[in-house]
């Protein structure tokens, strides 16, 4: 009699599991090329496609790099800063407070908005903490994560993240009701942990940038127009240094010089360099009586170049949505500052684009968060609202300006916190003028307090002020 023992599950893949890691290991080493040539384009270490035809084989090795990629990307990413997060019914946010502390999301979520731009997503995984510790959310690069979508429920239906821990491949799968952790054991994986959520969902998000409905996967802000006018560029500065090779010393020409002025005292031949700094600034007459004519060539003028360079910085201007002088270039005529401020309208809306869809990931992160730590998901009625700072970055005087004339038309409360939040104060600033607002409350009820009774004739047989005022259920909150 045979006796068949099946595998434990917490110890092997199962084939629908196993099915799945390699679908989804096939997607991320399909897509890591192109991820690799975007950060290569970000990093300025891409390497310049070389026509063959000015460049010398002994400047091959030459590299120029222009910035233009990261300088776009990066100025739309400084316009994306997330302050908080707070209930839409204006209730005590303390607890998404926490969880966002807890994984120090303001400045994780920097990185993530990066990721995106460049890449054109990330990813942003939910879990269990430690015991007694708030969820884990952490942001993941594509590099290393992908999942399979459900284009009909906009749902994630699996989710796969790779690393490389201590020389072992590790494989995190994600699955509606756990997530299974495994290590590559002598070409196979094996299980050494499983998080039985049940949530009914897959606790990973995209982050994606410049969707379309035919593609949600998302498009980075490094396009192929991007690519090919920083390589176009690149050429360029290469050509300029090539140039400054065979130009940088003035090109001279002798007639009527004798050989004698290209040798030594023993009549061998001088080196090109012992020529050109020595003899030819002091040349003999000839029998006779001639003196050579030396003249030089018209030296050789970049600015014909350089004003190429120009036109592909004013190009990528357009094409990164920024101000040109952003990327460097520069007129004789200075922009005003309506000018500046207009150049950057495009790329203001841009960034509200973004934040509108970044939003929506973040929200939905901290749902996801409550649901792990409650057990249960919170109510939809209650929405998560997501703070972020002013992409327009106004002057303060114009923010001041308008908030005032929105309080003396009566259209906000002069202590309410969106009056503060239009000043342009961030969370942190504005948490601590509704505390002085409370101390200040305080202070004043309890001045009042000392000339009711002072007018009563008890005030010599009052104790000091300071313990009128110690206690939340004192005098001074009466």
């Amino acid at each position: 009699m045979t006796v068949v023992i099946p595998e434990l599950p917490l110890l092997a893949l199962s084939p629908d599991e196993m099915d799945l890691v390699t679908k989804l290991r096939t997607d991320l080493l399909t897509q890591r090329f192109k991820l690799e040539l975007l950060d290569a384009y970000f990093n300025g270490e891409q390497v310049i496609r070389d026509l063959g035809i000015s460049i010398p084989p002994q400047l091959k090795s030459l590299h120029t790099v222009i910035g233009w990629p990261r300088t776009g990307v990066e100025s739309l990413e400084e316009r994306l800063d997330l302050e908080a997060f707070r209930w839409a019914d204006g209730s005590d946010a303390t607890d998404l407070e926490e969880i966002a502390e807890s994984n120090n999301l303001y400045d994780e979520a920097s990185l993530a908005h990066l990721d995106a731009l460049t890449y054109g997503r990330e990813y942003v995984s939910v879990g269990s903490g430690e015991a007694g510790d708030p969820p884990l959310i952490t942001f993941e690069s594509p590099l290393d994560m992908t999942m399979l979508w459900d284009a009909r429920l906009r749902l994630a239906t699996a989710a796969l993240r790779e690393s490389v821990e201590d020389g072992t491949r590790i494989v995190t799968l994600y699955l509606p009701d756990q997530t299974v952790y495994a290590a590559e054991v002598q070409g196979g994986w094996e299980v050494f942990d499983r998080d039985i959520h049940r949530l009914g969902m897959v606790p990973v998000l995209r982050m994606a940038n410049r969707q379309r409905t035919a593609d949600r996967i998302g498009k980075s802000e490094i396009t192929p127009e991007v690519m090919s006018i920083t390589d176009a560029a690149c050429r360029r500065l290469m050509g300029i240094e090539v140039q400054s090779e065979f130009f940088g010393a003035p090109q001279r020409y002798i007639l009527g010089a004798s050989e004698s002025a290209f040798q030594d005292a023993e009549g061998n031949a001088r080196s090109a360099w012992e020529t050109y700094i020595g003899r030819v600034l002091a040349l003999e007459r000839d029998e006779d009586g001639n003196v050579p004519t030396v003249g030089a060539f018209t030296a050789h003028d970049p600015s014909g170049q350089t004003k190429i360079i120009d036109l592909y910085a004013r190009i990528m201007a357009s094409q990164l949505s920024v101000a040109p002088h952003v990327l460097g270039y520069s007129s004789d005529n200075p922009a005003s500052a309506d000018a500046i401020q207009f150049a950057d309208n495009r790329q203001v809306k841009k960034a509200e684009r973004r934040i509108r869809r970044f939003s929506a990931t973040h929200r939905d992160a901290m749902r996801l968060a409550l649901w792990f730590r409650e057990g249960e998901p919170p109510p939809k009625e209650r929405r998560i609202e997501c703070v972020w700072r002013n992409p327009a970055t106004p002057t303060l005087a114009a923010q001041t300006d308008a908030t005032v004339k929105l309080v003396q038309q009566g259209i906000i409360p002069a202590d309410s916190d969106v009056a503060l939040e239009m000043a342009g104060l961030t969370e942190d600033q504005r948490r601590r003028v509704h505390a002085d607002r409370r101390r200040a409350a305080a202070g004043a009820a309890s001045g009042r307090l000392m000339e009711r009774l002072a007018a009563l004739g008890g005030a010599e047989e009052l104790p000091p002020s300071s313990e009128v005022t110690g206690g939340d259920d004192g005098l001074g909150q009466q």
